[in-house]
């Protein structure tokens, strides 16, 4: 899985944001400090972050960043696309990309495309919220339901 660590850490720190969102604008130091960030590299993720509209910034002594919208309004997909962070499963290319293997397409990119389409539909599905209040039960729930009842179809 093709995952780094720009996505990984504008989720935590998107997390920690949402976690103390409602009363002041949250510095960036803190942020690091807790979640053992680099400051400079959450800044860079956060300018990303700001553009996307998903933070807004506050000046003045108690400045930082909040949510620019509610926790359960932001979608984990969104976060990652902000900072653009892509779920790849394979090094193949998408359509009109560079095949996998000289001229074609490997053997098991339909395999590895389809698990990225499905990675990535979770991620849409899960909000800021469902992180922080911990595993998000109600996904894992809904994405079961839809697997059992795929297996009883066939």
């Amino acid at each position: 899985m093709d995952l780094n660590t720009k996505g990984r850490y504008a989720v935590m720190a998107m997390a920690d944001l949402a976690k103390r969102a409602g009363g002041d604008a949250t510095p960036l130091s803190g942020i690091a400090e807790r979640q053992h960030i680099s400051l400079a590299y959450l800044e860079q993720i956060f300018l990303r972050l700001r553009r996307a509209g998903l933070v807004e910034s506050a000046r003045g002594r108690s400045g930082g960043y909040r949510l620019g919208r509610p926790a359960v309004e932001i979608t984990v997909a969104e976060v990652m696309a902000a900072v653009e962070e892509e779920v790849r499963m394979t090094r193949c290319g998408s359509q009109g990309e560079l095949p996998c293997l000289g001229e074609e397409r490997c053997l098991t990119h339909g395999l590895w495309d389809a698990l990225g389409e499905e990675i990535s539909a979770f991620l849409g599905r899960v909000t800021l919220q469902d992180v922080i209040d911990g595993t998000p039960e109600g996904i894992r729930a809904r994405a079961a339901g839809r697997a059992g009842a795929g297996i009883a179809a066939e």
